[in-house]
């Protein structure tokens, strides 16, 4: 068997595609990020389908791990099925050591087939950073301990069951994951390649972090983004989740620039952990033998079209960062052609010389690593909940409201970027909306959209003629 590379990925909570110093943004420090994309291929055009959840990082990560596209997940993701192999199932099965720390959103179940090895592990979505319930890893995959918790002490006296071992109790999330790593890196014997799997609970809120990084960024210094919004111009039936309520309505300015300063002292201090690992890969000697993916697992609007999450199509939401690195990878390459973040399954097989399994939808993006101007995908599809159906293709993105809301968008990408300017209902455009219409419903058909329970009741309320 040839040489096979150890795999390293570095994954991100809501880290928005344009948050890298590097990639566009002299706002936010990111020495260690930078790094990646200066020595690998950055996929500036990487994405995600949606979800099929409020919680869109479970049904993310589900596609991620299995190579599925949306629909045809098990539910939203919340477990990942057997006959849906696993990446680390799929390594593990090619002599692999796979090792898992951090946010595991999919199931002990695919988390126990997936890993040999763990440490640090978080099977839920999102926690106070300083004292995270995690398990140890558990050699029978049961992982069934629970501890009590207490989460409004001055209001009741009732603890509720949470799925852990311990509470990391005043130390950082991504410190504790970056521990686990680093010393999963250095006790490495070095018999078998590896894979490991670095799921960090950062930058998503509670936005918390160590002082000196906190006072890293002066709101005061902060610049608003140029589609910056009060309110979004009409209520389509996010309004109440939690992420929207971060922030007040309207949205102020200052209390925007307070959100950016905390999100971008998050994804420093984050970056100063990644680096921690990096570190760790060139003082062990495996640096020049491994393959390291930064990736997160959706977007974020933090008051971009007066939004604050992420259950939404605008690029800031859909759009995720996505850097491989590493040998048989082409250093200081943009890649500015559409992908999905599930077609990282597929890609990691190639450049490892494992079998692609037969359950993964996804496509490799090697092909754009040895010729950046292959189209791999002319077109894409995404879905949030019951709500909302969209396509783009290299230029315009059609936007599809449904269910209490009856709304269209339609945005020329090429000149208006940040989505500001809403050509729908202009003559001039008819034919694009009636182009976009026919490839939704050519999407809704290829993905089984309209077998799933949320596609039935959206397009059971989208009516195109209404729109016309």
């Amino acid at each position: 068997m040839p040489h096979q590379p150890n795999i390293v990925i570095l994954f991100t909570d809501d880290q928005r595609f344009d948050t890298i110093h590097t990639l566009g943004n002299r706002a936010v420090r990111t020495p260690n990020m930078d790094r990646l994309v200066a020595g690998g291929a950055a996929f500036t055009q990487a994405h995600i389908p949606g979800g099929t959840s409020a919680a869109i990082c479970m049904p993310s990560r589900a596609m991620l791990h299995s190579g599925r596209t949306l629909f045809h997940l098990q539910g939203s993701g919340q477990q990942i099925p057997p006959e849906h192999t696993t990446l680390g199932e799929a390594f593990r099965q090619a002599g692999y050591r796979t090792f898992g720390t951090g946010k595991w959103h999919n199931g002990p179940a695919a988390y126990a087939r997936s890993f040999t090895d763990g440490e640090a592990i978080f099977f839920g979505g999102m926690w106070d950073h300083w004292s995270v319930p995690l398990c140890h890893y558990d050699v029978t995959g049961r992982y069934d301990n629970k501890v009590p918790y207490t989460p409004d002490f001055q209001h009741s006296n009732h603890p509720m069951q949470v799925h852990c071992d311990y509470y990391s109790t005043g130390k950082h999330s991504s410190e504790i994951i970056s521990d686990a790593a680093v010393d999963f890196i250095n006790g490495h014997d070095g018999r078998q390649p590896f894979l490991m799997y670095v799921s960090y609970l950062a930058p998503h809120d509670p936005r918390t972090m160590p002082e000196r990084f906190r006072t890293m960024y002066d709101p005061a210094d902060i610049e608003l983004p140029a589609n910056f919004m009060p309110e979004h111009p009409f209520r389509f039936g996010v309004e109440e989740i939690r992420d929207e309520l971060l922030a007040g309505y309207p949205r102020t300015e200052d209390e925007i620039k307070r959100h950016i300063a905390d999100y971008y002292a998050m994804l420093s201090h984050l970056d100063e952990q990644i680096g921690r690992v990096l570190a760790a890969l060139e003082q062990t000697g495996r640096a020049d033998d491994t393959i390291v993916v930064l990736a997160g697992d959706n977007g974020l609007a933090v008051g971009q079209h007066g939004l604050m999450g992420k259950q939404n199509h605008y690029e800031h939401s859909i759009r995720v960062p996505l850097v491989i690195a590493g040998p048989g990878v082409p250093a200081g390459l943009a890649v500015d052609r559409y992908a999905y973040l599930l077609d990282l399954f597929p890609t990691l097989c190639e450049l490892a010389g494992v079998a692609i399994p037969a359950s993964v939808e996804g496509a490799s993006l090697r092909p754009l690593m040895e010729q950046p101007d292959t189209r791999l995908r002319e077109t894409l599809y995404f879905a949030y909940n019951d709500l909302i159906r969209s396509v783009k293709d290299e230029r315009f993105k059609l936007i599809e409201y449904a269910g209490g809301c009856r709304q269209t968008q339609l945005f020329d990408l090429a000149e208006d970027p940040l989505e500001l300017t809403n050509l729908y209902g202009r003559p001039e455009y008819e034919s694009n909306v009636r182009r976009l219409r026919q490839l939704l419903v050519a999407f809704r058909d290829e993905w089984d959209d309209a077998a799933h329970p949320l596609g039935q009741a959206y397009w059971a309320s989208y009516d195109a003629s209404e729109r016309s």
